[in-house]
């Protein structure tokens, strides 16, 4: 019988758990940590993340503000509101929300905040601690994927994991804390040749490549755990579905665990940003 890992259910315990450490923090601190969440224009499913964000970060006790900029704002406008926040003591977390429009830079902005506050985990130091395992701000669904795997597994150590892609927000990241778990690790991309034969050899699958339900049946070793990060939005019988990089339903007929979208990832990732938030707040006070 295949496990469905329920994202919602363990990040709902995640939160929980935020809460009392964040009483405690306030109590130790007499501060709120805050998180300053920054949404440039009108997407749809960027307005959808950053309304979740916010409805978490309250229910973890923290204070969530929320930022707005026209889809037309300028570079200049956007960095100089990023400069503003990395000037507030009550704000100990930045997030601007990705992807922006076209025309601003996004590796600017990444930079631009603070490292303190990165709650992403993107800026250049960040992602440098996390290479040398000495990270303390993780980039939020690597996190998440890790969490889950703890769950399904406990210890991870010698079982081969197979990333689907190498993005900077997902697929480096997430090899990187499989590695440090002391699994060992294949990367592959859209230059790997027979994927499917690489992927047939896992343990662990992690699919974060952005196409629809491409992860067949044919590709996992039977009761192997698999991880969809992807999130598609595809037209189904004249509806619009969400649907992952795995094709769940032929999939989770061989997987021993499988997570679903949504309801997978999706919720985890938010989690992972608010112990982020609490975790930045406490390095940001004196010691």
């Amino acid at each position: 019988m295949t496990k469905i890992i329920d994202g919602k259910k363990l990040s709902a315990a995640v939160v929980e758990s935020l809460a009392e450490e964040t009483r405690d923090f306030a109590a130790e601190f007499d501060l709120v940590p805050g998180l300053a969440v920054v949404l440039v224009g009108e997407d749809p499913a960027s307005q959808v993340y950053v309304r979740n964000k916010v409805r978490q970060a309250t229910a973890a006790g923290m204070r969530s503000i929320e930022h707005r900029l026209p889809a037309d704002a300028a570079q200049e406008q956007l960095n100089s509101l990023i400069e503003t926040l990395n000037q507030d003591p009550e704000i100990h977390g930045i997030l601007v929300q990705l992807p922006l429009p076209a025309h601003l830079s996004e590796p600017e902005i990444i930079q631009l905040i603070a490292a303190e506050k990165d709650v992403d985990g993107f800026h250049p130091l960040n992602v440098g601690a996390l290479a040398s395992g000495t990270g303390e701000l993780i980039p939020c669904t690597p996190l998440g994927c890790m969490l889950m795997l703890q769950q399904v597994h406990g210890d991870l150590s010698g079982l081969h994991a197979v990333v689907i892609g190498r993005s900077n927000i997902v697929g480096k990241p997430m090899a990187q804390l499989l590695l440090q778990a002391n699994c060992t690790i294949t990367v592959v991309h859209s230059r790997t040749r027979d994927i499917e034969a690489v992927c047939r050899e896992a343990d662990i699958v992690i699919a974060a490549v952005g196409r629809p339900e491409m992860v067949k049946s044919s590709w996992i070793k039977p009761g192997a755990t698999v991880i969809d990060v992807g999130i598609n939005a595809v037209e189904r019988e004249g509806k619009r579905k969400l649907v992952g990089d795995v094709d769940f339903q032929s999939v989770s007929s061989v997987a021993g665990s499988i997570s679903p979208v949504p309801g997978g990832v999706g919720p985890m990732t938010i989690a992972c940003l608010l112990k982020n938030t609490l975790k930045a707040a406490r390095l940001q006070q004196p010691h």
